[in-house]
């Protein structure tokens, strides 16, 4: 009997034990922004994209253009149980650069700064309408004639 009911208290505080920790957030980071000490150290009419990515290191992304800019992003991703990971935190510092690819400004966002986004979301209807090979096959018996397969 002592044993049942210590079996059964291991279990129950195993139990517990594995709510309270399914039920914890856990924070992951992704990206990386430079410090403002390595910020302040670029000047904007001196500094070029070879000096940036020397004093900084490399952006996380740049711009599709030679004249855009250097980005350096930075997120933290909440994880809580069972629900969708929501971001809580996120760093955006831009670099630009003029046609010489001198540095014209550094710009400093955050999330708060952001807009959302909304992205269009298009589907190319095929006609198919969930029907199956042979249902596909039988349906194109008298669509076609032999001149289609005849050079003209």
């Amino acid at each position: 009997m002592a044993l049942c009911v210590k079996t059964l208290k291991f279990a129950l505080l195993g139990g517990a034990l594995l709510v309270a920790v399914a039920c914890t957030s856990q924070y992951r980071n992704h990206g990386y922004v430079p410090n403002p000490e390595e910020l302040a150290a670029l000047t904007p009419g001196v500094d070029t994209r070879d000096t940036v990515a020397e004093t900084i290191g490399a952006p996380s992304a740049s711009g599709v253009l030679n004249d855009s800019g250097y980005y350096y992003v930075r997120s933290k991703v909440r994880h809580y149980g069972a629900r969708r990971p929501e971001v809580v935190e996120r760093q955006v510092v831009a670099i630009g650069f003029d046609q010489a690819g001198i540095v014209r400004n550094v710009e400093h966002y955050a999330l708060e700064d952001g807009n959302v986004v909304p992205l269009a979301r298009r589907i190319t209807d095929n006609g198919i309408e969930n029907r199956s090979l042979i249902a596909q096959l039988i349906g194109n018996i008298g669509n076609f004639t032999p001149g289609d397969f005849v050079g003209q």
